[in-house]
């Protein structure tokens, strides 16, 4: 989350382009992530800048050329003239930017239809200027800033998107630990957060190994992250977000998850992770057939799943968000799927989260669902964890709390005590993480809510004996009759 003052600048930009004649959310966000991204293009290059010049050698991998320097944000930004600075970034910096990377690179795919709309030089000033203000040196504060951004899409969710919280995005990736010979697919990728924090988790904790030499540096950069989705700007927006977090050719494409034949893409993938939008129900005309063979369903949560199952590959693992009622609906498709899901596949956790988790956008229960693809079972035991807390107030305004108090963050012992779960099996019922073995699951129809098994511990409350209560009741009354007596003497 980010303070107060970026916040407000943040909001400034939003109020300057609506002010400017771009009302649609989309095209701001839109033409706001150009402008961030030719800003840190400049900063990509000022390090290798500096790292040139403290080693006294050429710069490794320019981004911009000695021709090209007029394209930088440093430089265009202290042009005097708005009119000047805006013909040479409509006219130049954009064209520029939309020929970086591999020409059958799917940026370069998903850029080609990309237009700048700022349609005066007084807004581009305007916006520069308020953009050049907000400090973005750390790493945390840029991404936070990009967060809050695109959280205004959803002021009221879009088709059932809500944003997933990116402290809710790490937990994930790093409950799933991904390793550099992961094939990771998010099927509903939006921005692209899933696959930017699973791309961060694996510079940070496996560096050496992807950049080892060039066919590990190019499987990370070509082959590692796939994301779909049908929204061509979401599809834009998402490769500029991985390019800014050094993946060079994600392959994300345009592709309506539910309504396509999956034969390309099936059992592809070894992770999974994913939020996809649960807008209700589809027609059973407009869904993919081989899901539908899966599940007899309309339910887009229930495809969503079955689509999981579909895309993964044997030994295969899932972490991805759900509503609450996958967990517990009663028709004969929600029983089904989590049938095949302890049954025929091993279902590994579910993490139940706060309904606060997704405000100010959506008050729904969620659930965080851990499961890996084995078409053999394997599930002995379900690991269950009563999130509490995720660290910031559970209300529209999503203040941070203290963070370092368990009652306020529970996100770390979640962590620890996955990567413990197989020594879970000791633990209460009253805790707030147990185990549940398969054939309880299996004898509760599959129910898969924590409270169906979570044990509540009532204090127990001393209570006076009745005649002394009622003794008191008594003096009470009369105590009321005397003041009625009272009263009725004042007024004769």
């Amino acid at each position: 989350m980010i303070v107060g003052t970026v916040r407000s600048q943040v909001d400034r930009i939003w109020d300057a382009f609506w002010a400017g004649g771009i009302s649609n959310p989309m095209e701001v966000i839109e033409q706001m992530t150009y402008l961030l991204f030719i800003k840190r293009l400049d900063e990509l290059h000022t390090v290798r800048e500096k790292k040139a010049n403290r080693l006294k050698r050429e710069i490794e991998d320019p981004i911009f050329n000695s021709k090209q320097q007029k394209l930088r944000w440093s430089v265009f930004k202290q042009m005097g003239d708005a009119a000047t600075m805006y013909d040479q970034v409509a006219n130049k910096v954009f064209p520029f930017i939309k020929t970086l990377g591999d020409e059958n690179s799917t940026y370069a795919g998903h850029m080609k239809d990309a237009r700048f709309t700022i349609p005066t030089p007084a807004l581009l000033a305007k916006v520069v200027d308020l953009m050049d203000a907000i400090p973005m040196e750390d790493r945390d504060t840029k991404g936070d800033l990009y967060e809050y951004m695109l959280s205004k899409i959803a002021t009221a969710g879009h088709n059932g998107q809500f944003r997933t919280p990116r402290h809710i995005i790490q937990l994930m990736v790093e409950m799933m630990a991904p390793k550099p010979s992961d094939t990771i697919c998010d099927p509903a990728c939006g921005t692209a957060g899933f696959l930017v924090a699973a791309a961060e988790y694996l510079q940070k904790h496996h560096e050496q190994d992807i950049y080892a030499n060039t066919k590990s540096a190019k499987r990370f950069n070509h082959d590692t992250f796939h994301g779909f989705d049908f929204d061509s700007t979401m599809l834009r927006v998402g490769s500029m977000n991985m390019l800014l977090h050094g993946v060079e050719n994600p392959a994300i494409e345009k592709r309506d998850s539910l309504s396509q034949s999956h034969a390309g893409v099936e059992g592809q993938f070894s992770l999974i992770l994913a939020n996809p939008p649960f807008a209700g129900s589809l027609d059973y005309e407009s869904t993919a057939k081989d899901l539908q063979q899966m599940v007899k369903t309309k339910k887009t949560e229930l495809l969503f799943l079955a689509l999981f199952l579909r895309l993964l590959k044997p030994g295969g693992r899932a972490a991805v968000i759900v509503p609450d009622g996958v967990l517990f609906g009663s028709s004969k498709a929600h029983k089904e799927l989590r049938r095949m899901l302890v049954e025929d596949h091993k279902l590994d956790g579910i993490v139940s989260m706060p309904s606060g988790v997704f405000r100010p956008y959506a008050g729904v229960s969620t659930a965080i669902l851990l499961f890996t693809k084995t078409n053999s079972g394997g599930t002995d035991q379900v690991w269950f964890y009563d999130m509490q807390a995720d660290g910031y107030s559970l209300d529209d305004k999503r203040n941070l709390l203290d963070a370092g108090k368990h009652e306020s963050n529970n996100l770390p012992d979640i962590l620890k005590r996955w990567q413990k779960r197989g020594k879970e099996s000791g633990r209460a019922r009253t805790d707030q993480s147990f185990v549940v073995p398969k054939a309880e699951i299996a004898g509760n129809d599959y129910d898969l809510s924590i409270n169906r098994y979570k044990q509540v511990v009532r204090e127990a409350v001393q209570h006076d004996p009745p005649k002394k209560i009622l003794a008191e009741l008594k003096t009470l009354e009369a105590e009321i009759m005397r003041g009625m007596e009272e009263l009725e003497g004042m007024l004769k």
